[in-house]
């Protein structure tokens, strides 16, 4: 029980930071219980563990940039903790959306999560049982601070969120345990060791995310239920998007997100779709990136030029750098879309 008492000790230190050290364009801040945060492009190393993020955004051709994206450093739990998070927001106000729901999420996940922990050891009484459900209390937890999120923002008076909204990827890294959530069509792509490569050192790319389309079989059977449409404009043959039964809009080319009430009664939901796997010394980095980047880039090209980069701290960069490259090389005369991604290495680097 000590272990347990420590953790939530842990998460109520977390829960009350309030005050940041903010560091220049790109810099991390050290928080008051010595976790560090990244909201911009840069880099974070864990403290007390091997993890190491890189991130990088670029704003596309169509106005601002709307993704943005957080990494937490001893997020919460104990030493070695990581949150990582990524959002695409979209409509006319979704670069506010996106950074509110970053902004709201990892406090509202901590908050379940205690809740979760709490109820969990007076209900077992033992430390092993709560190590074995630990990754139910993860999904339990993230299913209910999505919902409460995305209820804050509805009922928020100073962001209209109607024809607005984002997407939402996020990870938490806990010792050995990786839990991934995913609300919308951004991926989370992990790079492993191939059994196939016979000690050559090739990765291979492991998709750990669905990208929630509307022409997806669950998807469109939920929106169809629901009265909503799933049609493809004239000058976007597959290009699948969500329409109100009697008007135009909106056309959102996801089916799931936060925001966007104008379609929420229509079949759209925040509801994420959360996984976990255990993390062995075969697996190397997890790349999360926003579809700008995947629209262009496969999977096995994204570990392989993460995997190639020189320096682990520009391998961010370096992946959104192709795919900007890329847009315009496949994608001629169409505007690029913001491109995002956050590079999460697993172990110290060989020496």
């Amino acid at each position: 029980m000590r272990h347990i008492s420590s953790l939530l000790q842990g998460l109520a230190r977390s829960l009350s930071v309030g005050k940041e050290r903010k560091g220049g364009d790109g810099d991390d801040g050290k928080e008051a219980t010595a976790t560090a945060v990244l909201r911009t492009s840069g880099t974070l190393w864990g403290e007390g563990s091997e993890t190491f993020a890189a991130v990088c955004s670029r704003r596309g051709e169509k106005g601002i940039n709307q993704d943005c994206s957080i990494v937490c450093e001893g997020f919460g739990c104990e030493e070695g903790s990581v949150l990582c998070g990524i959002f695409d927001g979209h409509g006319q106000w979704g670069h506010y959306v996106a950074k509110a729901v970053r902004e709201s999420l990892p406090p509202a996940l901590l908050r379940r999560w205690r809740e979760a922990v709490t109820l969990a050891s007076l209900i077992d009484g033992g430390e092993k049982r709560l190590c074995e459900c630990r990754p139910d209390l993860w999904r339990q937890s993230y299913l209910a601070a999505c919902a409460a999120v995305d209820s804050e923002l509805r009922a928020s008076r100073r962001l209209d969120a109607v024809h607005s909204g984002c997407t939402a990827l996020s990870l938490v890294k806990h010792g050995d345990l990786l839990v991934v959530a995913n609300v919308g069509d951004s991926r989370a792509v992990l790079a492993t060791a191939s059994p196939d490569d016979g000690g050559g050192g090739r990765l291979a790319a492991v998709q750990l995310t669905v990208d929630f389309k509307p022409n997806l079989p669950q998807e469109r059977e939920r929106i169809m239920e629901c009265n909503g449409r799933v049609q493809c404009l004239a000058d976007e043959p597959g290009v699948h998007r969500v329409w109100r039964p009697d008007r135009e809009g909106p056309g959102l080319a996801m089916s799931r997100a936060f925001g966007d009430y104008c379609v929420k009664d229509y079949g759209v939901i925040s509801v994420p779709e959360v996984t976990h796997r255990r993390i062995t010394a075969q697996d190397h980095f997890v790349i999360l990136a926003t579809d700008g980047v995947w629209d262009v880039v496969s999977n096995e090209e994204a570990v392989q030029i993460v995997a190639s980069a020189p320096e682990r701290g520009k391998a961010a960069k370096r992946l959104v750098e192709f795919a900007v490259r890329a847009w315009r090389r496949k994608r001629r005369g169409i505007a690029v879309d913001d491109c995002s991604a956050i590079c999460l290495f697993f172990h110290s680097p060989p020496s």
